[in-house]
C-alpha cells in the first residue's frame, strides 16, 4: 500500500531507485486531526514525507501564541525540520495535522548521502526550500501590508483549496490561533464577509463563495 502511495505522490519527482530505497528504509507513521506530528523542541531524527492529508506549520512567540506559516499538501515535505536535521537542532516549529494525514519518515541520516549522490532528491530538496521560503514571505507580507480581513478571506480561500470543499468545518477560535488575532475580531470580521456575499456563516461552518 504504501509503495503504490509512494509512487503515485513522488513518481515525477524520485526516480524508480530512490522510491524504492525510500519505501525499504522509511517507516510509516498515520495522525488524526489536529494531532501535533513535530512539536517544538523536540529532537529531529527523521525526515518527514507526507502521503496524504494536509499538515499546517506554526510557530510560537513566548507567550505560547501560535502563528501559521504555511500549510503542506500531499507530495511535499517541511524544509523547516530539514534546517533543523541539517544542523542537528532541534525543531523550531510546530506541525499539527489539518486533517487525517499519513507520512513516510526518513532516517535522518540518508539525507545529506542523497542530496550528494541522488539528482532527483537534491532537485526536490532545493524546489521544496524555494516554495517554502515564497510561502514565508508572503507570510510576512501579510501581517506587514494586508488588513486583516483580507488575510482572513485569503486564508478561507486557502483553506477550500486544501479540503477541496466550498464549505470549511471550523471554530472561528481555530481560525483565531492560526492568524494570530482573537476570536472576537475573527467573528466581526466574518460577519462583515458575509454581508458582503463573500461567504455563508452557519455553526461551526464556513460556506465560500
Amino acid at each position: 500500500m504504501t509503495t503504490d502511495v509512494l509512487s503515485q505522490k513522488f513518481s515525477h519527482t524520485f526516480d524508480n531507485a530512490l522510491i524504492n530505497e525510500i519505501n525499504t528504509i522509511g517507516k510509516t507513521a498515520s495522525f488524526q486531526q489536529n494531532d501535533i506530528i513535530i512539536d517544538i523542541g523536540q529532537p529531529l531524527k527523521h525526515v518527514p514525507l507526507l502521503l496524504s492529508g494536509n499538515i499546517k506549520i506554526l510557530r510560537e512567540d513566548q507567550d505560547g501564541n501560535e502563528l501559521l506559516i504555511y500549510f503542506l499538501e500531499a507530495g511535499e515535505t517541511c524544509t523547516m525540520s530539514l534546517t533543523c536535521c541539517m544542523g542537528t537542532t532541534k525543531s523550531k516549529i510546530r506541525a499539527v495535522a489539518e486533517q487525517d494525514s499519513t507520512l513516510i519518515m526518513i532516517p535522518v541520516q540518508h539525507m545529506q548521502t542523497w542530496f550528494h549522490q541522488n539528482a532527483s532528491w537534491r532537485n526536490f530538496i532545493l524546489e521544496s526550500y524555494q516554495n517554502r521560503f515564497d510561502e514565508m514571505l508572503q507570510t510576512i507580507d501579510n501581517l506587514a501590508f494586508i488588513k486583516m480581513d483580507e488575510r482572513l478571506h485569503k486564508y478561507l480561500i486557502n483553506k477550500t483549496k486544501l479540503h477541496a470543499t466550498k464549505t470549511i468545518i471550523v471554530k472561528h477560535q481555530d481560525i483565531a490561533e492560526d492568524l494570530h488575532t482573537s476570536r472576537v475580531v475573527v467573528s466581526r470580521l466574518l460577519k462583515q464577509l458575509e454581508n458582503q456575499n463573500k461567504i455563508k456563516l452557519s455553526r461551526n461552518k464556513i460556506e465560500v463563495l
